[in-house]
């Protein structure tokens, strides 16, 4: 009993301490990453159902998953699926379901499970089908290895699912489970029906697949890599041997995989090739879907230079292709289009590009011969959130008067009225959109950089909310304790015609008499903005960084992707790093006349490009910037792959001095700041290569600095136990005691 009371004591005794020295008003490493005090709402996946008036979702009941039904309107929830109907034969536990589909005859569930990562995402797993009638639980795959298949899919007649295994594609016919190979080729060098490491990181290719609508043919692409430059990642930490990690990688300048894309007969296995003009290793099929119908596909092509994209329609039977147009852009680079739909019964499809000036959303004639801007506005069209085929309008996010906001606008394709606005206004921040097919409903997220915002269930077009799915009122109840600034836009003119965007986050109780030490968090590259009014997890260590006196900053030079018109998005085109750097530098001598900065205690930081960045302004301006922290960057142009470096930089061989001088490398010897540089040793993207010939030329020229690898971890440094948290902690101490 006394031991038991003293127990007690202690425990109320430390309770007490804890309560004394714990700082709500405070922020911790531990509160950001481990918390999830601050992690706003997340939805989860939908899947539209039963005419789109209801959507599923898969739900956790205990340790088991249930697919639960809700209906848009009422809100009332029922169990389609419970975990019972998921247990295997022989097996006592349910499957534990990583992704789903319906058939489109909504009898049949597709399951994916036991997944395994490819490259970024788990593609390669198990499948399984559920027969929602009789509950029979089948796997597919017949004696495949487990892990083995990647992106089945129902035919649209529900009577097949296909996919690939091994770089081969399959058939399984679900009545009597007969499985038909489709191709035989397949091995580490030909791959079918998927992609090698670089399409699929640099044009978003996963699936290289797609069933026709007669369900009688499936058109695929086919990847020819032999003589691709292999890579080797080295893994030393998880054996007493090294074990070497072989991955196909196109560094800029060499040789790509040659791409072509063919039509299998479902019925007799045979494959008709499509005939594309251009040597198909220096051109990418970037493209493919049926052309609503079974008889033609939609290609297109991109050379390798990525300024011509050449759209064809191909007869999938005699394999022919007509060009029937080409969007060009000789000064820069085009991009490939996702967001086609056809209209009058396969006369007209949708088409996005900024020939103009603006991304503008065109309609273009199955002849190519007839080409019409839709929108006509002097903004940039951000991206198509859905285009509805029934009522004949499009709907879109654009932002005509912020480039840091994002918001849903309405037109309609064949009148000649201006797009509406849909997005109500007091939704001022960024909006994004799950459009039901049907044009009823929708998903709506919004926040803003200071606000985790809601996400709502609506109704359209009216925008009107049928009910709250997300609050996030407890993220906002933890930031009221907090003691801080509110981050802020700014504005800063560069020269007479040219002005970046930026936020700002101030100390707690900032005084403009006083100086302070500032930290710039940079991108800086056609892949990303930082200046954006959404909310994200990682203004909250910037958040405790200002707690701790500093100055945040963050500045949207020209080539990032703002929508404020093709000008200033492409003006970096041949010059990565260079123009890049220059607006920098120049946003950040503007900012220092601030009379509050103090000029002598300016770093700066990023990630990836953003790392690249950090050493460019560390290295070209050491005048401005003092200390730096350069997470997983490229330091050698030429040490980055083909379809990303070349896009915006051409041919290392007719750009030799762009991609010299906008290499961070090349500018080594002028470091004088303080630099911490970190890299994941298994980071496949930009490889820890980078690091070690960044590391031998700062030695070559006696320059200190500190370097922080982490073993295998990859371009994200997430895995392993307590990795973020160890990461951050470096960053942290580094950054406070250059203050």
């Amino acid at each position: 009993m006394k031991l038991k009371t003293s127990v007690l004591l202690f425990l109320i005794f430390s309770s007490a301490i804890i309560s004394q020295t714990y700082d709500e008003s405070k922020l911790t490493l531990e509160r950001i990453f481990r918390s999830g005090e601050f992690s706003a709402a997340r939805f989860g996946k939908i899947e539209w159902f039963e005419n789109d008036n209801s959507y599923t979702m898969l739900e956790w009941k205990g340790k088991n998953q249930q697919l639960v039904k809700y209906d848009v309107e009422i809100g009332d929830s029922t169990v389609i699926v419970k975990s019972e109907k998921l247990i295997p034969q022989n097996s006592a536990e349910p499957l534990r379901i990583q992704d789903y589909s319906f058939s489109d005859n909504l009898k049949l569930l597709l399951i994916f499970t036991n997944t395994k990562k490819v490259w970024r995402t788990n593609t390669r797993g198990d499948y399984w089908v559920l027969n929602l009638g009789n509950w029979e639980l089948k796997k597919l795959g017949g004696d495949a290895e487990p892990s083995t298949l990647m992106f089945a899919s129902f035919s649209l007649d529900n009577k097949s699912v296909a996919y690939v295994r091994e770089n081969n594609l399959f058939v399984e016919n679900l009545m009597d489970g007969k499985i038909i190979q489709l191709t035989n080729d397949g091995s580490e060098t030909i791959i079918n029906g998927t992609f090698d490491w670089v399409y699929e990181e640099e044009l978003g290719l996963k699936n290289g697949f797609r069933w026709s609508p007669d369900s009688k043919q499936i058109a695929y692409w086919q990847l020819d890599a032999s003589g691709i430059g292999v890579f080797n990642l080295i893994n030393n930490t998880d054996s007493i041997y090294s074990k070497i990690i072989p991955v196909q990688y196109p560094k800029a300048g060499t040789q790509n995989s040659a791409c072509k894309v063919g039509v299998v007969d479902v019925s007799n296995q045979k494959t008709k090739w499509i005939d594309i003009p251009g040597e198909p290793r220096n051109n990418y099929i970037a493209r493919m879907e049926w052309a609503d119908s079974s008889s033609e596909l939609l290609i297109q092509q991109l050379n390798r230079l990525q300024n011509h994209n050449y759209v064809y329609i191909a007869n999938s039977k005699t394999g022919e292709a007509k060009n029937i147009y080409t969007e060009i852009d000789e000064a820069a680079w085009v991009e490939v289009v996702d967001d086609i739909k056809w209209f009058n019964n396969g006369k007209y499809f949708s088409w996005i590009s900024d020939k103009n000036g603006w991304n503008q959303i065109y309609l273009i004639s199955r002849d190519g011969n007839e080409i019409k801007n839709i929108t006509n506005e002097n903004f940039d069209i951000i991206e198509i959130s859905g285009i509805d085929q029934k009522n004949n309008l499009v709907y879109y996010i654009a932002s005509p008067d912020d480039p840091t906001q994002r918001y849903l606008y309405k037109k309609s394709i064949f009148g000649n009225e201006k797009s509406e606005l849909i997005t109500s206004i007091e939704n001022t921040g960024t909006n994004t959109y799950n459009i039901s097919p049907n044009y009823k409903w929708a998903v709506h997220n919004f926040s803003t950089i200071n606000d985790p915002g809601k996400i709502e269930l609506i109704s359209l077009p009216n925008h009107k909310i049928v009910r709250t799915l997300k609050n996030n009122d407890e993220v906002r109840k933890n930031l009221e304790k907090l003691d801080i600034s509110p981050i802020e836009f700014f504005s800063v003119q560069i020269d007479n015609t040219i002005t970046l965007d930026g936020f700002k986050i101030l100390p707690p109780n900032f005084d403009e008499n006083k100086k302070y030490p500032v930290l710039f968090y940079i991108y800086g590259e056609p892949g990303g903005q930082t200046v954006l009014d959404k909310w994200g997890l990682m203004n909250m260590w910037h958040h405790l960084l200002a707690q701790n006196g500093f100055i945040i900053l963050s500045i949207d030079n020209r080539g990032t992707p703002a929508p404020k018109g093709k000008d200033f998005r492409k003006s970096i085109y041949g010059q990565i790093g260079i123009l890049s750097s220059f607006d920098q530098a120049k946003a950040a001598k503007k900012i220092m006349e601030w009379k509050f900065i103090d000029k002598d205690k300016i770093g700066i930081w990023g990630w990836s490009g953003g790392g690249s960045m950090t050493l460019n302004m560390l290295f070209r301006y050491p005048q401005i910037y003092k200390f730096g922290v350069s997470v997983a960057p490229v330091t050698d142009l030429k040490l980055y792959d083909t379809i990303y470096e070349e896009r915006y930089m051409g041919l290392p061989s007719t750009n030799p001095d762009g991609y010299k001088n906008g290499s961070p490398i090349t500018f080594a010897n002028k470091l004088e700041g303080k630099l911490l540089l970190i890299h994941g040793t298994g980071d496949d993207n930009v490889h820890f290569q980078n690091s070690e010939m960044l590391v031998n030329e700062l030695i070559k020229h006696n320059k200190k600095f500190t370097f922080m690898p982490y073993p295998n971890r990859t371009h994200g440094i997430y895995e392993g136990e307590n990795t973020t948290m160890h990461l951050f902690e470096t960053i942290t101490d580094f950054i406070l005691n250059n203050k």
